[in-house]
């Protein structure tokens, strides 16, 4: 089932106009939500925060808001069967909500780290990186590529080889006694979990930088993982390149900072 501009669907086929420039040029933009406990007032939904990304990638597009309390009553009636929703609004104010579980091996690559791969051909770039847009193939693109080689995300760069994000999420590394995430500029999505990880570190006095993840940096770090809202916190054990390969301590004691009191499996 799913949600669409304030119906609950039973079915797996979305009728759209042949011209909607949703269907056309991924005019749309959507945020991934986890909902804990089936509720969207649970502190970890964040549900505020997912309706502000929205909100400001519609308003800086000059498109329509959607009806809000119509967008949550779709969200909370699917909520029930589903821990992980997509909220999609359309330039016209239209939203479609679809709903699917949790990874199934989501609890062991938590624990136990998972293979990346830098995607480092200009095809991976994403468009408009700083907003979750319905074109998001550079990204897609790049993680399929990283499943050939038998890794679980991919990693994407800039034009001087320097590290932004994950195909799905955002990046820490841990050096020094610090936690470390690249700074965000256009080319990074501000991601949601992302800000309640550093005001979290940051309430318990640990410090976290953002800074350039250059190449000579990245080779200083300890441990990396990566977050969203949907798997939280996920290291790296091999991050694969076309220069080289490096390894990383996915049971690092450093890792309990990112996960202790801030996610509830």
């Amino acid at each position: 089932m799913f949600w669409y501009n304030g119906q609950l669907i039973e079915g797996e086929t979305l009728v759209l106009n042949v011209s909607d420039p949703g269907l056309i040029y991924g005019a749309t933009v959507f945020t991934t939500v986890r909902v804990y406990d089936q509720s969207l007032d649970h502190p970890l939904t964040h549900w505020g925060c997912h309706c502000d990304r929205l909100s400001q990638s519609l308003e800086r597009f000059g498109w329509l808001f959607p009806d809000w309390q119509r967008l949550k009553e779709g969200a909370e009636k699917l909520s029930i069967h589903y821990p992980v929703l997509r909220v999609v609004v359309f330039a016209d104010g239209r939203e479609w909500i679809t709903g699917r579980n949790l990874p199934p091996n989501l609890r062991e690559r938590q624990q136990q780290g998972i293979m990346g791969w830098v995607a480092e051909d200009k095809l991976f770039q994403r468009s408009l990186a700083d907003h979750k847009t319905g074109n998001y193939l550079g990204a897609w693109l790049a993680l399929e590529k990283a499943r050939q080689f038998g890794a679980g995300e991919a990693i994407l760069i800039d034009s001087q080889g320097n590290w932004l994000e994950t195909s799905t999420g955002n990046l820490w590394g841990w050096k020094g006694g610090s936690w470390w995430t690249p700074v965000l500029d256009e080319s990074i999505l501000p991601g949601i979990q992302r800000s309640a990880i550093i005001n979290r570190l940051k309430s318990q006095d640990i410090f976290v930088e953002e800074n350039l993840w250059t190449p000579d940096f990245i080779e200083e770090l300890e441990v990396i993982a990566y977050s969203n809202c949907v798997v939280e916190i996920i290291p790296f054990t091999v991050i694969l390149s076309q220069k080289r390969k490096l390894t990383f301590n996915a049971f690092h004691p450093a890792l309990k900072q990112l996960r202790i009191n801030t996610f509830k499996n």
